[in-house]
């Protein structure tokens, strides 16, 4: 059974990065331009599932970049715009909220990677702070990201073998403003079937303590962006194809086997990326 996670592309598709347990050399610089698409939606995971009021499109062009401060140091940038809108009821006649179109930044996020061990194995440190940057348009319910602060430290390992890789992370996301806390457990593996393709299948779990006490308007509920106790195991592939030694693009696909307050909806990322 195919259970797709409307957003778990948007915020995984980098994850062999962001979540990396490698550092980039000195001065080197990654940079990297990605659009998802998420069209008209409305299934949502819960116990039960349940749809939101309004037809959703989540649109998100992201970029992301990493440089090495020195070789065990690498900064990390990822910067989301979103476009998000809401079109046809669902079921009823008349609703609470209103058709409207969103375009605004997401959760800017900054963080840092260190690390700590290198060996066969590598081990990283890594501290990432998400931003309270994010939008919400209350007559239409639109939020284009967390109405709070985050911070998420991980460790992270990772090993390179002859013929593929490995690395896996975890840690806990700390939200401000009454979010409840996650905790975070990945990992991946990829290989080269042909010398300029890289195949990454991954894993990305999510799981909320529900501990937190925020109250949210009615609206953002019902169109279900960004809420409180979201959860998702997601599971997936991306290929990379590197077109010259600097430069190349990459593509991924996912899905779910569990969700809470997340969208039941196929997500596909193409991105470009540039090495200096």
């Amino acid at each position: 059974m195919k259970l797709y996670l409307s957003f778990i592309i948007a915020l995984i598709f980098h994850s062999s990065f962001s979540q990396s347990a490698w550092t980039k050399d000195k001065d080197a610089l990654y940079t990297q331009l990605a659009f998802t698409t998420i069209n008209d939606y409305n299934l949502i995971f819960g116990n039960p599932d349940y749809t939101t009021e309004r037809n959703v499109t989540d649109n998100t062009l992201q970029f992301y970049g990493e440089y090495g401060l020195h070789d065990k140091t690498t900064l990390i940038l990822n910067v989301p715009i979103k476009f998000i809108q809401t079109n046809d009821l669902v079921d009823s006649a008349t609703g609470l909220t209103t058709a409207n179109s969103v375009s605004s930044l997401g959760n800017i996020e900054i963080g840092v990677r260190q690390r700590f061990y290198k060996n066969k194995w590598i081990i990283s440190g890594q501290f990432n702070i998400e931003l309270n940057t994010s939008s919400f348009d209350n007559p239409s319910g639109i939020r284009t990201g967390f109405d709070s602060w985050a911070f998420t430290p991980t460790i992270n390992f990772g090993r390179s073998f002859k013929k593929f890789y490995t690395q896996f992370f975890t840690g806990f996301n700390f939200r401000s403003n009454g979010y409840s806390t996650n905790f975070k457990l990945g990992g991946e593996i990829g290989t080269r079937p042909f010398k300029k393709i890289l195949v990454i299948g991954f894993i990305d779990i999510l799981k909320s303590f529900k501990d937190g006490d925020i109250v949210l308007p009615e609206t953002n509920l019902l169109n279900v962006l960004y809420t409180n106790n979201q959860e998702y195991g997601a599971y997936g592939i991306k290929f990379i194809s590197e077109l010259t030694k600097s430069f190349g693009i990459n593509a991924g696909f996912g899905g779910a086997f569990f969700g809470q307050n997340v969208a039941k909806e196929p997500a596909l990322t193409l991105g470009i990326y540039h090495n200096f």
